[in-house]
């Protein structure tokens, strides 16, 4: 399913690095920056998410916040954010179910891997909705962050 800009964002529950369940529901009224990345531990992962670390004040700035997922369990992603030392939430899709509702899932990928996320990015308004969808195929390029605070900027 691919989702698109001025759709509803589907809603979803999943957990975090502390086993507590997040519901996007929870964040009507906030602005939200919805990040799906292939693997913990990954060298272009790695820079993306700590490029999203280093530079939380914009997005704090925006009214803005940050879920990043990834099929990766949450034990592991608990690891992750404890080495990088990441500022924001990350989620668990193990079950791959939220990337395959936001049209977010490799069903193949490197090294005869299945199911993974694709690195994508969607930025999601106070009332649920989809104004920035961005899914990208290569797993090296990364999400266009200019145009995802531009586009949180207009919704300011």
């Amino acid at each position: 399913m691919e989702i698109t800009v001025g759709s509803q964002a589907p809603n979803f529950t999943l957990r975090n690095t502390e086993k507590a369940e997040v519901s996007l529901e929870n964040y009507k009224g906030k602005k939200v920056v919805l990040l799906f990345f292939p693997l913990a531990f990954t060298g272009v992962c790695t820079t993306e998410l700590c490029s999203m670390r280093d530079d939380i004040a914009s997005y704090s700035d925006l009214d803005a916040d940050i879920l990043a997922i990834s099929v990766d369990s949450l034990f592991v992603l608990d690891q992750f954010k404890k080495v990088e030392n990441y500022n924001f939430t990350l989620l668990s899709d193990f079950n791959k179910e939220v990337s395959r509702a936001y049209g977010a899932l490799y069903e193949d990928f490197v090294l005869d891997m299945k199911g993974v996320s694709k690195r994508s990015a969607f930025v999601i308004d106070k009332e649920g909705m989809v104004q920035y969808a961005e899914v990208l195929e290569s797993a090296g390029d990364l999400p266009n962050f200019e145009a995802v605070k531009a586009k949180l900027a207009e919704l300011k």
